[in-house]
């Protein structure tokens, strides 16, 4: 089994929650294989029932969930729960003492039985003393939110705690696979992205050429749908978002790029793009220094390095790889690679700058493009001005072996003397290389290993 890396403080949570004696609700949600039911099997040190629920009908998940329940209190199984209501409470007055209940995937139980919420709410709020403890999990995110975060919803206010499982960040990528190179793993990281069953899948393999032609290349392969999947998580049907994700891989980053290949006006697109958003597979960027509710110049990318990677690579050529022919395609496909992994690490880079420059107290980095004031084009990899407003980071982000250092470090002191954000502040320049350099003209160097270091 692969390592169990950093969630001390998930852990941390439930374990307090579960060991007082009055019992209470936990949400976990997130998207699909990011280790949710794994960060619950870690508590099977504490009293624990632990329920993995599917699509069947209510009365047969109650029969199942009454058979797990036997197994620590036996006999549970020989009566018949007409209903949820008489299970949670033949549940209630049975336990010997403090004792937690996980209900996996609790969407799948929702749908079968739509009363479920309400139920739960009448049994937390008749007994908010009680010595069970509830821990509800899933991976629809938008439906948990719904369950629990809604105002108007059943449950809204009873939790006590509320966790939302994100992907890992790149460093636990070099924890799982000490044999790489920073340089190898910024590689991986740009395929399989944070996601721990990702990283468990491509362990199996020697390399990770063979892993993805496998996995995401092969019309058999286990991630090769798995768009899919994750999208008929959130919605009734895949279509829209698959369509707009899709259309963002292959270079589609502006609202009215994608409503024109689309067909639909603009105005229809707001809503699907605010839900790929607020699921962190989309991202919007405004240049920096612009607000990014009035900005229009906001561009759209694939926050997912996983995604962003099957629709730039896999879903385009799909009815090629129906015919047997990864190999050829990956072949075909190297020089958009490099660039893919360039666009990734650019990403990590400006991630990781405020804990690679932690005396300057910086603010999040973003990137810059515009026309400058005497009319010229530019695009700056990375910016970022500390707390106090008085110094601005100006950096390059580099891929390529040997990067030009003298040309890069002269276009930053020609973009810091006409960029207006820049004036009155002290500049410090820094560049993120393949290769560690110490380059003179720049005040800071860092290199994948350094990256890798402080994103954890």
């Amino acid at each position: 089994m692969f390592p169990f890396f950093n969630r001390e403080a998930e852990l941390r949570r439930l374990r307090r929650m579960i060991g007082q004696e009055a019992g209470g609700l936990a949400v976990v949600y997130g998207r699909r294989r990011c280790g949710k039911s794994r960060l619950v099997r870690e508590l099977s040190e504490t009293n624990l029932i632990y329920f993995q629920a599917d699509q069947r009908e209510a009365p047969l998940q109650r029969q199942a969930l009454a058979g797990v329940i036997a197994r620590q209190l036996p006999g549970f199984d020989e009566a018949v729960y007409p209903d949820w209501e008489a299970l949670l409470h033949a549940l209630h007055y049975r336990l010997p003492g403090p004792m937690a209940i996980c209900l996996d995937e609790f969407p799948y139980l929702v749908r079968g039985d739509e009363a479920l919420p309400s139920i739960l709410q009448g049994f937390l709020d008749r007994f908010p003393n009680g010595p069970l403890s509830i821990l509800l999990c899933g991976s629809a995110q938008q439906m948990m939110r719904g369950l629990v975060l809604d105002a108007s919803a059943p449950l809204y206010g009873r939790a006590k705690e509320i966790l939302r499982i994100h992907p890992l960040k790149a460093y636990w990528l070099s924890q799982g696979f000490p044999q790489l190179t920073p340089d190898a793993l910024v590689e991986e990281y740009a395929v399989w992205g944070g996601v721990p069953r990702y990283w468990e899948l491509r362990q199996a393999y020697a390399n990770l050429e063979e892993a993805l032609l496998d996995l995401a290349f092969d019309p058999i392969g286990v991630l090769y749908e798995e768009p899919d999947r994750l999208f008929l998580d959130e919605a009734r049907s895949a279509i829209q978002p698959l369509s707009i994700m899709s259309l963002v891989g292959s270079g589609s980053q502006r609202l009215s790029e994608i409503a024109a290949r689309l067909e639909k006006p603009a105005t229809q697109l707001a809503r699907p793009l605010q839900f790929l958003t607020d699921l962190r597979f989309l991202l919007r960027e405004v240049p920096f220094g612009e607000s990014a509710r009035n900005s229009k110049k906001g561009i759209y990318s694939i926050a997912d390095p996983f995604l962003a990677f099957y629709f730039r690579f896999v879903s385009p050529n799909r009815s090629e790889l129906e015919l047997g022919r990864g190999a050829k395609v990956w072949e075909r496909l190297q020089p958009a690679w490099r660039q893919h992994v360039a666009g990734v690490w650019e990403t990590m880079c400006r991630e990781a700058l405020p804990a690679l420059l932690p005396n300057l107290d910086l603010q999040p980095a973003s990137r810059w493009w515009g026309k400058l004031s005497d009319g010229a084009s530019m695009e700056i990899d990375l910016l970022a001005t500390d707390m106090a407003q008085q110094v601005l980071v100006a950096g390059e982000v580099k891929w390529s072996d040997e990067p030009h250092t003298k040309s890069l470090s002269g276009r930053l002191d020609y973009f810091t003397s006409v960029f207006p954000p820049a004036k009155g502040k002290k500049i410090v320049k820094v560049l993120f290389a393949r290769k560690k350099s110490s380059d003179p003209a720049f005040d800071f160097c860092f290199s994948p290993e350094e990256v890798l270091g402080v994103l954890r």
